[in-house]
Formats: C-alpha cells, structure tokens, sequence
C-alpha cells in the first residue's frame, strides 16, 4: 500500500502547514505560536478534547475510535535550533537567532496531516494520543511531559516517533530493535593552579600542561578499555585558559561529551574520568574537578514495536525501503524518556540528498511529509483495527 490517496491530497497544504512553522521557529519550551497554530489546525479538523500547556506549551490531543480499544501515542517535537539560517528561502526563519535546522517543522507537520486522517476516518477502535513536544534540543521536553504524567492520564500503551534523517534515500525507513540512539552525558573539569610570569614557570604550578595531560589522557578511555568493536564517544570539545603570551594563567577549564549505550559502559567512563582527573592534577601540582552532567539516556526500542513497525513501514513505502537493522547513531534524543515509561519505537524517514542536520543551509524535503502522515495513520489502523 503506497502512500494513503488522502494524505496525498493533503501534500499542498501540508507544505503550506509546513513552511509557515519554518518561519516562526522557537526555542525550548517556548513554543507558544508554534503550538497555538498546532491547536488551531486540530480544531479545524473536529478535534475537540485537546490538551495544552503541558510542559508549557506541550500539546496532548486525543481522537476517539470506533469502540473500545487501547490508546496508541504518537509524537512530534515542535522546537527549533538557536542558530541564525542561511538559507536564503522564501519561507526561511524570521526570528533572528533562531531557525528549523533540525526538521522539528516537518516531524510537527507528519503529525497534523495524520491527525486530519485520523479525524476525518476514525477507523481504528481506541484511541490516539497525538503528542506535540516542545524542548527536544536540550531542554527533555519528552522527559518533562512523562514527569507531569502524560501516560498514566490519557492511558497511553504504547507510543511511536518519526525523524527525518538526510542523505538517506527519500522515503525510506530505518530502525532497528533496542538501542537506536546513545546516551548523553557532558563532562566539565575545572583546573586550579597557581598562576606567574611565562620566563619563570617553575615558580608555577602550571593549569596549561595539566589541562593537554588530562585532555590527551582521555582519549584512553575509548582506545584502551572499550572493545575495538564497542560503541563508545567521549569528545574534548572546549578548552578554555589563558590571555596572553607572557602570563601563565592560575586556572583551566575543559567541557566534553560522551556517548554510550551500555549503562555498565556508561558508568566505565564515569570511573575513568574521576581517576584520570584526580591522576593527573596530582601529577601536576594542581587541583582539579569533575563534575558529570548527565543529559538523555539512550533510545532503546522495543524490539516487538520496532518490527511492527517496520512492517506498517512497508505497506507505505515498499519491501525494498525499509531497513530494519540499521546501525545505532551515536546522537541523542530525548524520545528515549517517553520509551522508558512506554514501549514503542522510533524510526528514520529519509529526506533525500540534503544539508545536515544542525546546519545552517538545512530545509526540510516537503515531499516526506506524506510519508510520514501515511505512516503514523497505517500504524494506528494496523495496530488497533477498527471491529
């Protein structure tokens, strides 16, 4: 089954849908106009018990099947990126500061045109829980939204995510059973020395060297206690210390990431860090500290859900378009929080050849958005069939 006809008849102001949210981007929680033009197209489409102000401007919109049955989420992230776009569109962002990098736009505009469907047929027993998320860059809108109880209060059984993914063949789908996407910690290392004059660093204790002894020390923790085959990042990605050529400064500071899938991993590189940092400032002459942030967990799908929804995958966009054995990605997504308090899955939608996430010149491919909404429409007919 190729994409549903009315969806595809949706196509023109699905784009329409689509770019005006490109124009009005927001950041974090504050998707006020973002979520008042969410809750303005369900209105239209008869939607009537509608949710707002979850997580501040969260929506959580439920449509009422014919007949008894379980309910089903569905969800899209409707914020932005602080980033300023050089895109050049028509419908580029004009919110200075602020621009739809990472295709949050399209996910929110899947989801409208699946609930106009949903509204309109109503062939499914049950219900659907449509949830619009803000603060998936950063701010765990998903994990604010399971805290202030979205699952126990609207019963939801189990729920289910898109992400647009570029570079990918347009239309095709990607996932895979358990961990999709890592975990997310950021590591800060603090650095106290005694600061002097450059030509007398013996009468120092010198945060320079200590900050390149820690930072070259890392990279142990990858190359020399994880399997060569072993998905495991821990990146330096800021040092900061210093202001002049002739002064050695009294303190450092470094900032990092890591990654990983494996809570016994996880809690490896936690380890290591501490006895890297306490080793090297002893060996130094400096004192240093650590302190780990933790950030999402990982994205771990259920593998009963993955292969469901694979194979609704497959009624929209073929046999051939779908990989369900993809590779992990080493990005987050803070999705894993609703999947910890629900089963379900999270798939990859390819967008066709196009600028990376996260990149100025990125714009999402309109043509998905049908895709995406026949998905999240056949996955709800499929999963809980109407008689």
């Amino acid at each position: 089954m190729p994409v549903i006809n009315r969806i595809a008849a949706y196509a023109e102001d699905m784009t329409a849908w689509r770019r005006h949210l490109h124009k009005i981007p927001e950041l974090q929680f504050a998707c006020h106009d973002t979520a008042a033009f969410v809750a303005e197209r369900l209105r239209e489409f008869g939607i009537t018990e509608i949710h707002e102000g979850i997580a501040e401007t969260g929506i959580v919109a439920i449509i009422e099947g014919r007949g008894e049955g379980p309910t089903i989420g569905l969800r899209a992230d409707m914020d932005a990126l602080p980033m300023e776009e050089t895109t050049g569109l028509d419908h580029a962002s004009t919110r200075p500061g602020a621009m739809h990098a990472c295709g949050h736009d399209g996910h929110t505009t899947m989801l409208l045109g699946a609930a106009r469907y949903l509204a309109g047929t109503r062939n499914f027993a049950g219900r659907v829980a449509l949830i619009f998320q803000p603060a998936e860059e950063g701010g765990g809108g998903a994990g604010v939204m399971v805290d202030e109880g979205i699952m126990d209060r609207f019963d939801i059984a189990q729920v289910f995510a898109l992400h647009n993914t570029p570079n990918v063949a347009e239309g095709r789908f990607q996932t895979k059973p358990g961990p999709i996407m890592a975990a997310v910690d950021t590591f800060h290392i603090d650095i106290d020395g005694q600061g002097g004059h450059g030509a007398y660093p013996n009468e120092t204790r010198d945060p320079v060297v200590a900050a390149c002894g820690i930072a070259t020390a890392i990279q142990t923790i990858v190359s020399r206690n994880r399997h060569g085959l072993g998905d495991l990042v821990v990146s330096v990605t800021q040092i900061h210390t210093g202001t002049v050529d002739n002064v050695i400064p009294g303190t450092a500071y470094l900032n990092g990431t890591i990654r990983t899938f494996d809570a016994d991993v996880r809690q490896m590189v936690f380890d290591r860090l501490q006895a890297i940092v306490d080793g090297q400032a002893a060996s130094y002459g400096v004192t240093a500290t650590l302190r780990i942030e933790e950030g999402y967990p990982a994205t771990v799908n259920d593998a009963g859900r993955a292969a469901f929804a694979a194979d609704v995958a497959r009624e929209v966009a073929g046999d051939g378009a779908v990989d369900d054995a993809a590779g992990r990605e080493m990005g987050a997504e803070d999705f894993a929080y609703m999947l910890e308090a629900r089963p379900g899955a999270y798939l990859f939608l390819g967008q066709g050849e196009s600028a990376a996430l996260h990149n100025t010149d990125y714009d999402f491919n309109d043509r998905i958005a049908p895709v995406g909404a026949s998905f999240f429409a056949r996955l709800v007919e499929v999963a809980q069939p109407a008689g």
